[in-house]
């Protein structure tokens, strides 16, 4: 901002972290989601006139800023920590439902938002789709932190854990296609859907080289040490050096830093760690994504001063439910193959496909001549807020509805 200067812009980042401990330190005693109760007060102060916060809303509000600090700051940090815990064997074992629904439901997803959009909501072919893309994922800032507080079926947890860290390299390569190449693609025609597919598998297969390359590499190099603060400090590098590296080479970073980060905490935990460097490191990452989710979320909320709603609430209601329609379309059709699937867990992955921080990051990445982005602003900030409060709210209830914590033995 032209009128801040260092010393503000670090007064301000320290009031949003106190503020944001504050909410989180409360919401784990009351026992509840802290990120509900985070973007609940961030949308009350968006829409409260408190002057003395005027500043800390106008610098956050900065779509350049906040795109930075979720997407490049942040990010790497809450993907690393939730891989960096996955047990491989259970990842492997529980393959195909994972892929069927980070792969199969998202595609699903993207075509079934981006079509219903258009048609219903009359938003460009290219509004449309860049609106599929940001809805057909679940983000992981907001299903791990959910999910880890209601304590549900060790299996199901792990599907969709490994879900949500997939689909968000999926979501973020078609939010890529659709927002900058679609309208590109499309006047070429069948030259143009080839250029789409071969883009869309570059990106994928990129960020796996990157992210399998650094993660094995650095898992060979905790072979030679044993001092858990330069281990930890190896896995700050990984996690962010794979990220940033993955995108200069045109690849998903998102798929890289999940990668990485399943490696190391698998293949070089094994290999490379002794249990006090397992240990601390795991802490480590404990913390920093505990802070990570807790300024994302108060900064979620507080995004709603960016956005007009005059006229707006028929739009908003049709797009919140285009997207649960097809989030159900989705997860039901992906896992129809899955004969031994229990129904009561398609339920919850259903209802917990929950939205977040990455879909306001990405529609706020969109640059300001894109002629519908007040509108995408609109429908993600409302699509979250509900996800959140709503669905957020009642996957607790549903958990114990279905009975699914009392099915781990038995399955």
């Amino acid at each position: 901002m032209k009128d801040l200067d260092v010393h503000s812009i670090f007064v301000i980042g320290f009031a949003l972290i106190m503020l944001a401990a504050f909410v989180t330190a409360i919401a784990k005693k009351l026992k509840q989601p802290y990120p509900i109760a985070l973007v609940l007060v961030g949308a009350l102060i968006g829409l409260t006139d408190f002057s003395a916060l005027s500043s800390l809303k106008s610098f956050i509000t900065q779509g350049e800023v906040f795109h930075f600090v979720i997407v490049t700051l942040f990010l790497p940090a809450l993907l690393g920590e939730a891989s960096l815990k996955l047990p491989f064997p259970q990842l492997k074992h529980n393959k195909l439902p994972i892929l069927a629904l980070a792969f199969g439901a998202t595609l699903i997803s993207y075509l079934a938002v981006g079509l219903s959009s258009h048609f219903t909501l009359k938003l460009s072919i290219q509004a449309a789709f860049v609106y599929a893309a940001l809805m057909s994922a679940t983000d992981p800032v907001s299903v791990l932190s959910i999910f880890k507080s209601v304590g549900v079926n060790k299996k199901l947890a792990i599907i969709v854990e490994g879900e949500s860290l997939f689909n968000d390299g999926m979501a973020v390569v078609l939010y890529q296609i659709s927002a900058f190449y679609l309208l590109t693609y499309l006047d070429l025609g069948w030259e143009g859907l080839g250029m789409g597919i071969w883009m869309f598998v570059k990106v994928i297969f990129l960020g796996l080289i990157v992210g399998g390359g650094l993660g094995y590499g650095f898992s060979i190099l905790t072979t030679f040490y044993d001092d858990y603060p330069l281990e930890i400090i190896f896995s700050i590098i990984l996690f962010y050096g794979s990220y940033l590296l993955a995108e200069s080479v045109h690849g998903s970073g998102v798929i890289a830093v999940v990668v990485a980060a399943i490696i190391l905490g698998n293949y070089g935990a094994r290999i490379g760690m002794s249990p006090t460097t397992r240990l601390n490191i795991g802490i480590f990452w404990d913390v920093a994504a505990l802070l990570a989710n807790s300024v994302v979320f108060l900064m979620v909320g507080l995004e709603i001063t960016r956005i007009g709603l005059s006229n707006k609430w028929g739009m908003i209601f049709v797009g919140i439910l285009i997207v649960l329609i097809a989030r159900s379309v989705a997860v039901y059709l992906s896992l129809i193959f899955e004969k031994d699937f229990p129904w009561s867990w398609k339920h919850i992955i259903n209802w917990g496909g929950l939205k977040g921080s990455l879909s306001i990051a990405l529609v706020l990445n969109l640059p300001y001549s894109f002629k519908e982005r007040d509108e995408l602003l609109v429908l993600t900030f409302f699509v979250v807020l509900f996800s959140l409060v709503v669905q957020g709210l009642t996957v607790k209830p549903l958990i114990k509805l279905l009975q699914v914590q009392k099915t781990e033995e038995n399955q």
